[in-house]
């Protein structure tokens, strides 16, 4: 498994997160180009790359939330080849993510993952995140996830 660096995201990452993003979730967990637009080019948005041999590897998308006077970050999404997992590319996206968010004033980070990714459930809660409840019908009808949250 070739070694991987991070980066800071870009606009002209854009097309090729949106690429990886398809071949990673099923249609109902998957964004449209103009969602990762919307999402990736956020001006408060976090993206960190993943990339080796100059090529994608993965990515991690943060945006703020703001409840009251709570200022927290939000993992939209976090993607990482299915030729390229269990490498150590998720661990490093979100813990930079975290770090980033951490600096920029976040004192939380939120996700959803849906019911049925239990490698996905594994992980979060390997890396310190705290299962809230359960969201029905978040994805879709019948497509139920786990809230997590993690201080920071």
């Amino acid at each position: 498994m070739p070694e991987f660096t991070l980066r800071t995201g870009t606009p002209a990452d854009v097309e090729a997160m949106h690429e990886l993003d398809l071949l990673c979730f099923d249609k109902p967990f998957r964004f449209d180009m103009k969602s990762m637009r919307k999402y990736a080019t956020h001006p408060e948005a976090i993206v960190v790359i993943a990339e080796s041999e100059a090529e994608l590897r993965g990515f991690i998308v943060v945006n703020p939330t703001r409840r009251r006077a709570l200022h927290s970050a939000y993992i939209t999404t976090l993607d990482v080849h299915p030729d390229f997992r269990r490498a150590g590319i998720a661990r490093a996206l979100a813990t930079e993510a975290e770090r980033l968010a951490a600096a920029a004033g976040a004192v939380t980070i939120q996700l959803h993952v849906y019911t049925g990714n239990t490698s996905a459930v594994s992980f979060y809660e390997a890396a310190g995140y705290e299962q809230l409840l359960l969201t029905e019908d978040f994805y879709n009808t019948g497509l139920h996830a786990f809230a997590y949250l993690k201080s920071l």
